[in-house]
């Protein structure tokens, strides 16, 4: 595994930040997330992610939402993206804890950049009749989050 460098560059007085590398989750779900999240403030951002595990709140898909259900309320088309919802609240909670650790407020936080990027794919093949094979890929992803001391 490759060394992934941050996207950004922030002030490490009052910022913290974590990285999840290759995580086994869909690149467009954690897009969607990324979009939706970003700037809210951590307990905000939580709350959200845990209503989204759960099915209560739906995340607005923007991009990737051809032929996609629409959901209650003001959004138009929408998902509910479990997996990748517990592995964005598993890197928050990292982030709050490497903040406490620097000796920032963690519960004045707020996400100023989050990004997501694609990581390696793992290659495996599904067996077909007559001794022939269909790749069966996995995609993995990076992603970077950064959460900044608000006043």
């Amino acid at each position: 595994m490759s060394r992934i460098a941050y996207s950004v560059q922030a002030d490490p007085d009052t910022t913290s930040r974590a990285m999840g590398h290759e995580l086994h989750i869909s690149p467009r779900h954690s897009r969607e997330i990324c979009r939706a999240i970003k700037g809210m403030h951590t307990g905000q951002a939580r709350k959200y992610l845990k209503d989204v595990s759960i099915l209560k709140q739906a995340v607005p898909f923007k991009r990737h939402n051809d032929s996609m259900g629409h959901r209650r309320g003001p959004m138009a088309a929408g998902r509910y993206p479990q997996k990748a919802a517990k592995e964005f609240i598993k890197l928050l909670v990292n982030a709050k804890a490497n903040a406490e650790y620097k000796g920032l407020d963690s519960d004045h936080m707020k996400i100023t950049h989050i990004a997501t990027k694609q990581g390696r794919v793992i290659r495996g093949f599904r067996a077909r009749a007559r001794g022939r094979s269909s790749p069966k890929n996995t995609e993995t992803v990076n992603i970077e989050m950064i959460i900044q001391e608000v006043q």
